[in-house]
């Protein structure tokens, strides 16, 4: 696309995005600042919930699949997408450490034909559209009971003194043991070393649910009395919750050891014990599945944490509200807290209403750096009128992720910025020091008393916007000032430099 056809484009965008957001964001006199809230979705390949659709869709298929996903999340304002690329001790990416998924190709071990890599896909086409891409990895699953058959290159057949076979047809890794850790571990560092990710991310699956073994105790005795005969003196339970914090630290230093804008997110289930708080009631996380996802809380080893608050607000024992400012209270570092939603509800004045009041709450509960996640792409791929309730509500402007200051303070240099009238229009171009460590650039400009602002892509250098905005009204308020930030991987946005036109 040559240069008049880039400048066209942008042009359009500035004009839909001005037309889509009005003149709402008043600042006066106060230095602009555009908005910051976290608005991410899951988009899950176990079981081909949500992409690909099917095993075995040819490439272009599955790269349409794609596009069509982040058009959705550009197009409604999100700005970061989780992205799940080992379901099953797999992946979904070129790996000397695990096979090919079988939900990509059908056959596990087999690589898409015509060749491609689904990762690097997906980062790029994300990055393209300003989105964070963070990956999404299940630690401890071996094998799902939607997966087929096992083949010779799954870890349960390659390393079966790591695995348990479960009653309801599921393989499960021990997460006590080091070769798992160890094994786990490598595949963190393998795709934070080779892909340019923002973010890794785990979910509620650490120890299995009870309902995977029918009831029964997870069967890691031998590995226990092997622990005892060693001289350890931690109850069973306690040390299956050691070797889960264990884990959940050291994927957390090691991500740091080699990439520190990349964000650790865990995803627990959204209760940690009943009767916390009080009127709580629900699934013992911490004994059932042996995972204190407080303590991980409690202690900073995340970046950002999100609950899976999937009960509504009104919900007695499982309050939406009551949950988050429990999680918030127990938030003792700082680190973001940007809990799942169950968009899966649907659609509809109702549905759409109680997202809505869900997404107002956690502003709220967490106003310094609020945010959230969909469970799951489908909610949204599905249900027009949830999106377009959206859009029209806490969608209706663009959004930055919030800064992530323990990661990085320091701001990226202010945009060199240049202009030259176009018939009615300004023409600004800038360019950066330290360009390549950019994220994302804002446009801000000003029509009589009002600011607004455009959020664009590493890649943008130029908009084009219109000196003169004639109102519904029929009234012309003139273009007063302008000026273009730049935001760096950890959020953290340059000095803003008022201009004249």
């Amino acid at each position: 696309m040559n240069a008049q056809k880039i400048l066209k484009t942008l042009t359009l965008v500035w004009l839909i995005f001005i037309v889509l957001t009005g003149h709402a964001q008043q600042y006066s006199k106060k230095q602009p600042k555009a908005d910051a809230e976290f608005r991410a979705a899951w988009v899950a390949s176990v079981a081909n919930i949500n992409w690909p659709s099917k095993p075995g869709l040819t490439t272009e298929q599955q790269k349409q699949e794609a596009l069509n996903i982040l058009n959705i999340l550009k197009n409604n304002n999100l700005n970061a997408v989780i992205f799940q690329v080992r379901p099953q001790a797999d992946a979904l990416y070129k790996s000397d450490l695990e096979p090919w998924s079988y939900f990509l190709t059908g056959k596990q071990g087999v690589a898409p034909n015509p060749y491609y890599d689904p990762l690097e896909f997906w980062i790029d086409a994300a990055h393209e559209r300003g989105l964070e891409l963070h990956v999404w990895l299940n630690p401890y699953r071996a094998h799902h009971v939607s997966g087929k058959e096992i083949s010779e290159k799954s870890i349960v057949k390659t390393n079966p003194e790591l695995v348990y076979k479960l009653a309801e047809g599921y393989w499960w890794l021990d997460p006590s043991l080091k070769g798992t850790q160890d094994h786990s571990a490598a595949v963190v560092r393998d795709i934070v070393t080779r892909y340019d990710i923002d973010g890794v991310h785990f979910d509620d699956y650490f120890y299995p649910y009870e309902s995977y073994n029918k009831g029964a105790d997870f069967p890691d005795q031998k590995t226990y009395q092997d622990y005892l005969k060693t001289g350890g003196t931690l109850a069973l339970n306690d040390w299956r919750r050691e070797s889960v914090n264990t884990f959940i630290k050291r994927v957390y230093d090691e991500i740091k050891s080699i990439k520190t804008h990349v964000k650790f997110g865990l995803s627990p289930f959204g209760i940690w014990r009943p009767g916390y708080p009080e009127s709580i009631e629900g699934m013992d996380q911490y004994e059932k599945l042996y995972a204190d996802a407080k303590l991980w809380l409690n202690e900073g080893w995340i970046d950002y944490f999100s609950p899976q608050l999937y009960w509504k607000v009104n919900t007695i024992a499982q309050s939406y509200p009551v949950l988050l400012g429990w999680w918030e209270r127990e938030n003792k570092t700082g680190k973001h807290l940007w809990p799942g939603l169950n968009s899966g509800l649907g659609g509809g004045p109702t549905n759409s209403d109680e997202i809505f009041n869900q997404i107002m709450i956690a502003r709220g509960i967490v106003p310094n750096s609020p945010g959230h996640i969909h469970w799951s792409m489908a909610a949204l791929q599905t249900h027009e009128s949830l999106r377009k309730d959206l859009l029209a509500g806490p969608y209706k402007r663009q959004a930055l992720v919030p800064p992530s200051p323990w990661l990085e303070k320091e701001q990226p240099a202010v945009p060199k910025v240049t202009t030259q009238l176009i018939n009615n229009n300004l023409e600004i171009s800038w360019e950066a020091e330290g360009a390549d460590k950019n994220f994302r650039y804002v446009v801000y400009a000003k029509y009589g008393d009002n600011w607004e602002y455009q959020i664009l892509n590493k890649h943008d250098r130029c908009l084009l916007i219109p000196t003169v905005q004639t109102l519904s009204s029929g009234a012309k308020i003139k273009l007063t000032a302008y000026g273009v930030t730049a935001v760096g991987r950890t959020g953290n946005e340059s000095r803003f430099e008022e201009k004249k036109p």
